[in-house]
């Protein structure tokens, strides 16, 4: 099968043959139909990461597809079933993956992980969640980062009337954004770099867009009528957790959704003297997987806003490298079979 191969940081990904994969217990092979470029693919793949992929790494954790092939044991999936998918596979059998919680699997067995820039990927009965009839596979791949939004949106226990900061107006942001929202939260505020996404925020939810400036407590609490009650960080930035800190009132909570792997710092006396509540939401669980797609099968086209672009094999090593300096795409999304 074909694959887009990462060899070493600083060099473009290279689209090869590789082998294809082969199911073992409790496995599925899927033909991935698309796979979406996540921020932390970038960050891998790039030099002075902190978690150096070793050479012939395939990445890609986005993704849809078609089971086609049941290794054995499996009962709770057939061939032809259109599913996505956790990207963790567990054991299957321990306690975190009898939760539908497969990335905090504790089975003796290592964890793998699917690779979702090939043709063809592997899965697990326990990972794989089937698509509702009116969700296409091209929106199922967005399953994965929206539910990212939907579960630290739960880790901050939001119980509804809160004001709410969002820092970062990316894929992870602007999902938080839409299920903070839908969690009952008073009003929605999303703080970025750029303008670029204020129509996107807004049809996500967001009450309010603002542009950093020198003072972005005083811009949150001017937009929100206060200082915000909670405020979720989803730029990932150096920087951006003692930001969002500076802009949380008393008591507040800051849930951290960046993937950040550079160091980082702030004072720590600063949140201690307001009593701030610092969270890290990472991943999600099955339950996450299905209220996403029972969204996406819904009439509201705003989580659909978020693919910007689908490119075959032949461009993706160009544009994945161009998403390192450029900010004009929201999700970028392989499409394995196109050209075909």
């Amino acid at each position: 099968m074909k694959a887009a191969v990462f060899h070493r940081a600083g060099e473009p990904l290279t689209i090869e043959d590789v082998a294809d994969p082969a199911p073992g217990p409790g496995q599925v092979v899927l033909k991935v139909c698309r796979c979406g470029v996540c921020g932390t693919d970038l960050s891998m793949t790039s030099a002075g990461d902190g978690r150096p992929l070793a050479p012939g790494s395939l990445l890609g954790h986005e993704f849809s597809g078609e089971v086609v092939e049941l290794g054995p044991g499996v009962t709770q999936l057939k061939v032809g079933d259109l599913v996505t998918a956790q990207p963790t596979m567990g054991c299957g059998a321990c306690p975190a993956c009898l939760a539908g919680t497969p990335f905090w699997c504790t089975g003796a067995k290592p964890a793998g992980r699917a690779s979702g820039f090939a043709e063809y990927t592997l899965s697990t009965q326990g990972s794989a969640v089937r698509l509702p009839h009116d969700v296409s596979l091209a929106d199922a791949a967005l399953t994965e980062p929206f539910a990212c939004g939907r579960h630290g949106v739960r880790r901050a226990g939001l119980r509804g009337g809160e004001r709410v900061l969002v820092m970062g107006a990316g894929a992870i942001g602007l999902g938080t954004a839409y299920w903070a929202r839908r969690a009952g939260a008073a009003k929605v505020a999303v703080m970025a770099r750029s303008d670029r996404r204020r129509a996107m925020a807004f049809a996500m939810g967001a009450d309010s867009f603002l542009t950093t400036g020198d003072a972005p407590a005083a811009q949150a609490a001017d937009a929100l009528g206060g200082a915000p009650d909670v405020v979720f960080e989803c730029a990932g930035a150096p920087g951006a957790i003692a930001a969002a800190i500076d802009c949380v009132r008393p008591r507040g909570c800051v849930t951290v959704l960046g993937y950040c792997m550079k160091p980082d710092s702030f004072v720590p006396g600063t949140a201690l003297l307001r009593e701030i509540d610092l969270r890290f939401a990472i991943v999600y669980d099955r339950t996450d997987f299905e209220a996403c797609l029972d969204a996406l099968a819904g009439a509201d086209p705003a989580p659909r806003a978020m693919i910007t672009g689908v490119v075959g094999f032949s461009a993706f090593p160009q544009a994945f490298e161009a998403l390192r300096t450029s900010r004009d795409q929201c999700k970028l999304m392989l499409d394995p079979w196109a050209g075909r």
